[in-house]
């Protein structure tokens, strides 16, 4: 073994069958550097999840250019890398053509070069052939890391004999079909799972638990009948509501008093996670009336609602950015308050009190207009009973899920990987 070519197979952190070849990238690939004259071809997306797929069938929000003229030429079968992503794995092997970004890298496989496209998608976009990229990019800050033509035609790859190339991909093709499959149904299990608690949230709240009671016209927005004996009332009678302060970067300090952020609200206790310091002194000058007492209700004004975070002890006397709730005695318990904010009822009087409005928040104004069907305390305790246990039983399944698509997606990673390294034999496995 000549000295270049141990310094090949030491880049590629991985053993493969001796039968194998060690090559770089640019025996097998050459830069086209082609652009569009019109930019009327398909535009193609670069995503470290799917690889290359049409822009048209994703979900993108980031602005398509006026004229894609100048864009990238890309044939089917020509590797595409997103050079500032591809720490990412934002690359992959087209299946068809169309045009990419010129900041984008193109190469395509030199004539008679033993490239099967199928292989060397899963192989570019495995685990350890992404961590040598990364390792090879160039930049001051790991979110700005490139890799440059350069540096990638130079690296270490693999060649496999052709035919065993084909073999490899058929099989993985085989495999992670059956592993997304899965992964498909625990996602749709998932959401399921999660309508099936709005579901069960919009009922109780609406309509309460017990059967055979008798019904009147609640008056409120997308809702139906509600118990007689329940009351309709203007939603401020029962609580009152502070949007956060606006506060700016510039005013966050090392310590001092917590400004609650809102992944310090995702669970139904809040926590010190994620937040941002302010000066105890600009606090008191500035934004005393918005720091919160232990018991507030802590609230995301943003038009997707979804857990509603008491302030605990850890949490007392921080500033939120959040909305905050307070409960005006007498009427309701916060308990019923948390589930009925989060409810299909409250969020479509949101949206009504928000039509042909371009404003995505809810605000003090929003909420002087609502009504809520109130029951008596004692009742709103055992809706709010009732929706606890039957929230903590889908959040089981819904972390069992998800565990599940974890560990299928490490369990895919890890094939792949054994596969473009040779570990697997494909004839046994076929």
């Amino acid at each position: 073994m000549t000295q270049a070519q141990a310094d090949l197979e030491q880049a590629w952190a991985g053993n493969v069958p001796s039968h194998w070849r060690w090559s770089r990238n640019k025996e097998l690939l050459a830069e086209s550097l082609s652009v569009s004259s019109e930019g009327t071809e398909e535009l193609l997306s670069v995503s470290h999840l799917t690889g290359i797929s049409p822009r048209s069938v994703k979900n993108v929000t980031m602005t398509v250019a006026e004229s894609l003229d100048g864009y990238r030429l890309v044939d089917a079968g020509d590797l595409v890398i997103n050079t500032m992503w591809a720490w990412m794995g934002a690359l992959g092997v087209s299946r068809q053509a169309g045009i990419v970004s010129p900041a984008y890298g193109v190469y395509r496989p030199r004539p008679n070069a033993a490239f099967c496209p199928g292989f060397y998608d899963y192989l570019y976009r495995s685990t350890p052939y992404v961590m040598e990229m990364t390792r090879l990019s160039r930049g001051i800050w790991s979110s700005r890391l490139r890799i440059y033509p350069d540096v990638f035609l130079s690296m270490a790859v693999p060649v496999p004999p052709l035919k065993e190339q084909r073999a490899i991909t058929d099989y993985l093709d085989r495999e992670t079909s059956r592993i997304d499959t899965l992964i498909e149904e625990q996602q749709r299990l998932i959401e399921m799972l999660r309508e099936r608690q709005a579901a069960a949230i919009s009922s109780a709240v609406a309509r309460g638990l017990d059967e055979g009671v008798a019904l009147k016209d609640s008056g409120l927005p997308g809702a139906g009948p509600v118990p007689r004996h329940w009351d309709v009332v203007p939603l401020r009678y029962t609580i009152t509501f502070q949007e956060g302060p606006g506060i700016m970067a510039a005013d966050f300090r090392d310590d001092g008093i917590p400004l609650l952020r809102v992944s310090s609200v995702r669970t139904a206790r809040s926590t010190l996670e994620g937040c941002n310091y302010l000066d105890p002194n600009e606090v008191d000058r500035r934004w005393s009336h918005f720091r919160v007492d232990l018991g507030d209700l802590l609230i995301s004004a943003s038009a997707s609602m979804g857990t509603v975070s008491e302030v605990t002890d850890e949490t007392a006397g921080a500033v939120p950015y959040t909305g905050i709730i307070r409960i005006k005695p007498g009427r309701m318990c916060k308990e019923f308050i948390r589930w009925f904010v989060v409810s299909g009822e409250f969020i479509d009087q949101v949206d009504s009190l928000k039509t042909g409005s371009t404003i995505q928040h809810f605000g003090p104004t929003h909420l002087a207009q609502m009504r809520v069907a109130l029951p008596p305390i004692d009742e709103q305790l055992r809706i709010a009973s009732y929706l606890d246990g039957e929230a903590a039983k889908i959040s089981r399944l819904i972390a069992e899920s998800e565990r599940l698509i974890e560990l299928s997606r490490e369990r895919r990673d890890a094939l792949i990987t054994a596969a473009v390294t040779g570990q697997i034999d494909v004839r046994e496995a076929a």
